[in-house]
């Protein structure tokens, strides 16, 4: 049943690692070393009062944390000598006995649970260790006495930061060696300490960082967004080759006109006789009577040149909805033709009526509402 107990364990183990493998970046040498102090109480298991042979003790530990799971460390242990065991004789000393040893623990939570890629608030580690132990014994009643012990515990770890830790250690040491006190060697309760210390630990270093993996199809298709995205650029970077020679061009007939000599107008008489101007109010197509004479005057001088034809092309201001001013513009540019040819009998023929939309000629923004006549002689 041991056996079987043991070899679940270590296949847990060795689960945790492989697992671990994949998602944990290797850290360096100097991460993740813990030193700290320890101190509490120890007291004998049997043939002493529990309670009453009880004493004092104070520890040191060092250690590193080699996988999520698994941890190694030396650490030091004296009893305070301040009460008296039955049968012994103690030292005049301030410590009664010691233990320095190694050890290695194992995250219990890590191990079945699975590393979670940080620091857990708390977590139970079991720890197992062996080392040298040490009896102070005064100088007129014996020597002292050396064994070599094992140890067994728990540690019940509150992580107060990633960095800081505070652990309650319950454990239990036993002297191996035999001939002591008429016991024989090995794993005897009558030769065995319980110890109950709390302790405070600073971790060095950043912990485990998890690194994310990715397999190869995730891979191939990033590898082929990379691509597509170095042609989008080299597309983009020809296309500004393109606009960049299209702009040295302009650039280049903008010196020229400005280089131009000025040219003088002797006769723009036509272009003024050529052309009269009926503005609208806003949002109306209709025309008003202090435009009319405009219109008037475009009908005399087709009544004159039996030859000339008018066009005439409607706007609108920008204010307003867009499709209302198309339909607007159209509509004035028909406002005045129809004057012309209700009111003045010119025939439609010789009448072209366009809606040419929006109006940008003028700043004024009102003088954008109207219609441009247009007379053409052939």
């Amino acid at each position: 049943m041991k056996k079987t107990i043991l070899a679940a364990i270590l296949m847990a183990g060795a689960g945790a690692l492989a697992s671990n493998a994949q998602i944990v970046e290797q850290p360096k040498f100097f991460d993740n070393w813990q030193i700290g102090l320890d101190g509490g109480v120890v007291t004998p298991m049997s043939n002493q009062a529990f309670f009453g042979s009880m004493r004092g003790a104070v520890g040191l530990h060092i250690g590193k944390q080699i996988t999520p799971v698994f941890g190694i460390g030396a650490e030091g242990l004296f009893g305070v000598n301040t009460s008296s065991w039955k049968g012994y004789v103690h030292s005049s000393t301030a410590f009664d006995n010691s233990y320095v040893g190694l050890y290695g623990t194992a995250d219990l939570f890590n191990l079945f649970g699975g590393y979670p890629c940080q620091v857990r608030p708390f977590t139970i580690e079991a720890l197992v260790g062996a080392g040298w132990g040490h009896d102070y014994v005064n100088k007129a009643n014996g020597s002292d006495y050396n064994y070599f012990a094992t140890k067994v515990g728990l540690n019940f770890n509150f992580n107060v930061t990633d960095h800081v830790t505070v652990g309650i250690k319950p454990a239990i040491t036993w002297n191996l060696n035999g001939n002591y006190k008429q016991s024989p060697m090995g794993y005897n309760i009558n030769k065995a300490t319980f110890s109950l210390l709390a302790g405070v630990s600073y971790r060095f270093g950043d912990g485990f960082p998890c690194v994310r993996p990715y397999d190869a199809a995730e891979v191939a298709a990033l590898n082929g967004q990379i691509n597509e995205l170095r042609g989008q650029v080299d597309a983009a970077d020809a296309a500004a080759r393109q606009w960049q020679t299209r702009a040295d061009l302009l650039s280049a007939e903008l010196d020229s006109c400005r280089n131009r000599q000025p040219q003088v107008v002797h006769d723009v008489t036509n272009q003024y006789n050529s052309v009269r101007f009926v503005f609208f109010r806003i949002g109306s197509h209709a025309i008003t009577a202090d435009q009319m004479p405009n219109v008037t005057m475009i009908a005399d001088y087709m009544n004159s040149h039996p030859d000339s034809k008018v066009i005439i092309k409607g706007y609108a201001s920008r204010d307003g909805n867009y499709d209302f001013n198309i339909r607007l513009a159209q509509a004035r540019a028909e406002a005045v033709k129809n004057a012309l040819v209700r009111r003045y009998r010119i025939p439609e023929s010789r009448i072209e009526a366009q809606g040419e939309g929006i109006g940008n000629m003028f700043e004024e923004e009102s003088w954008n509402r109207v219609s441009i006549c247009t007379l053409e002689t052939e």
